[in-house]
């Protein structure tokens, strides 16, 4: 277990090394040249001269790319040319509310998918099976723009139950918080619950089909044993894998979500940095969120072996 741990945390270090490099190459092969942006309404030779001389944007790209790692490692990402503050402190205030979206996104679509796949594996053929697909097509058809202005429509504007837009810290109200987070987790977890619903009814048709279960089932175990304990627990293998790279696409696919219920979040950011050229903004959103998807791998991995014991990572027997 404990080789298998170093060998994943030398291969993400490699990976996160390897996009480091594309993210700074892409970021440089944008169109426009970055001191124009950085120098504002004052552009004229003298001050696009000085502010390519702060930034060290005449040196080559080698020699920036090594002075942006040796910065990155000890947290400094640079300084953002719209706001004019750290890069870091930016990403520290927007990173805490796409993370609170993406785990509430996340709760919803475990519970409603796992619950929903359950039930229509083990009521096959029965009605609630073809609810239960029906309600995963709609979640998979219905684009997150749209389903975010009828849910507003709905439920902020008609039945004032929940908030419209803005951001409250849970910390400060939670109350507030919940009403402004709720309508955004369902329309950001709509299509991963559906996702997940097909595959827990996928991985749940197999395992009750397994000499396992039909053991479990001659031995006299209850109903409700056999299908949490026994199919469900092995179905998890599956629904862990898809959560995990789900998971990178909640944290990096709330663009259109935050944009719609105007949370200061990643989302937000990222197309602000994009609109405003910050280049430094932009580059250190991917790099954190390159790093998350990495992170979220690596401990998906290790989660095999807690669900499943049969499972000997790194080939161990």
């Amino acid at each position: 277990m404990t080789k298998y741990l170093l060998q994943r945390l030398g291969q993400s270090l490699i990976t996160l090394f390897l996009v480091s490099v594309v993210v700074f190459a892409g970021i440089r092969a944008l169109p426009g040249d970055p001191a124009i942006a950085l120098a504002g309404e004052e552009r004229s030779p003298q001050a696009l001269a000085a502010v390519r001389d702060a930034y060290g944007l005449n040196d080559n790209l080698v020699v920036q790319y090594g002075r942006f790692i040796a910065h990155a490692l000890t947290g400094d990402l640079g300084t953002s040319a719209r706001t004019g503050l750290p890069v870091s402190s930016a990403i520290g205030q927007a990173l805490p509310v796409t993370l609170e979206l993406a785990a509430l996104s996340l709760l919803f679509a475990v519970v409603l998918g796992i619950g929903a796949g359950v039930v229509a594996a083990v009521r096959r053929g029965r009605i609630e099976e073809w609810l239960a697909n029906g309600i995963a097509l709609l979640g998979l058809s219905i684009p997150t723009f749209w389903l975010g202005i009828v849910l507003v429509l709905a439920f902020a504007i008609a039945l004032p139950v929940f908030a419209a837009s803005g951001f409250v810290p849970f910390t400060s109200d939670p109350l507030d918080n919940l009403r402004r987070m709720v309508l955004p987790a369902i329309v950001l977890g709509s299509g991963l619950a559906a996702v997940v619903m097909r595959q827990t009814r996928a991985a749940m048709l197999d395992s009750l089909s397994a000499d396992y279960v039909r053991t479990a089932r001659a031995k006299g175990l209850a109903r409700r044993q056999i299908i949490g304990g026994h199919a469900l627990r092995n179905s998890l293998v599956t629904v862990v894998t898809v959560l995990g790279l789900q998971l990178g696409h909640l944290i990096s696919g709330a663009v259109v979500t935050e944009q719609i219920f105007v949370l200061p979040g990643f989302g937000k950011l990222t197309i602000d940095s994009v609109f405003t050229r910050d280049y430094a903004v932009l580059q250190g959103v991917v790099l954190c969120t390159s790093a998350a998807y990495i992170l979220i791998n690596l401990l998906v991995d290790l989660v095999y072996s807690v669900i499943d014991p049969r499972i000997r990572l790194g080939g161990a027997r």
